[in-house]
């Protein structure tokens, strides 16, 4: 995984109006946690961070007044109608270090012939993994599944040096039968137990 090198300006001012001036300037206002120390409020170049969080997990080198920072984003705030970013939490993090995070699940192939639906029961999955090694997503087969079938943590491929970080037995994944067939054929045999 590539990093991305951002600078960020150090903040001194702080609550709603500093936020909404910060915004204001195109800045988006952001906390780096971690390790202990005592948090940094920063603000970085709204664009620039805009399209570096288009990577899930992405690994941020931020440049904070001459110091690099290694930091992946842990939590995201986006204004809920027009989705430009409001706030960013940080989590700090050296090489070497293991870091759990959320990874995206996608799917290739396609499900066995018939009326079957895939049910998400998990649209990411929990994983551990080296902090400047994270990957960008998880990838799950469902070529041939049919009804009743699932595919559990257990099941899915992870990339080398990642590990699962939820229970071995938890379902990603179910294919399950349409619902129009199953209410088309309890109405028959509602219609058959009358007339009997």
């Amino acid at each position: 995984m590539a990093e991305v090198k951002l600078t960020a300006q150090v903040r001194t001012e702080f609550g709603k109006g500093a936020a909404r001036q910060a915004r204001r300037e195109n800045l988006v206002p952001a906390v780096i946690y971690g390790h202990g120390a005592e948090p940094k409020h920063v603000a970085i170049h709204n664009h620039a961070l805009m399209m570096a969080l288009k990577t899930p997990n992405v690994l941020l080198r931020l440049d904070v007044d001459g110091k690099d920072e290694l930091v992946i984003p842990k939590a995201v705030q986006r204004e809920a109608i027009r989705g430009f970013l409001v706030h960013v939490d940080f989590l700090a993090v050296k090489k070497g270090e293991k870091v759990t995070v959320e990874v995206p699940i996608v799917t290739e192939g396609d499900l066995a012939p018939g009326s079957n639906l895939l049910e998400h029961l998990m649209n990411t999955l929990s994983v551990e993994a080296e902090a400047t090694h994270l990957p960008e997503s998880v990838t799950v087969s469902i070529a041939g599944l049919t009804a009743g079938d699932s595919v559990q943590a257990k099941d899915v491929v992870l990339p080398a040096g990642t590990s699962l970080a939820v229970e071995d037995d938890a379902v990603v994944l179910q294919v399950v039968a349409a619902q129009a067939e199953a209410a088309a054929e309890s109405a028959e045999g509602e219609d058959a137990s009358a007339e009997g």
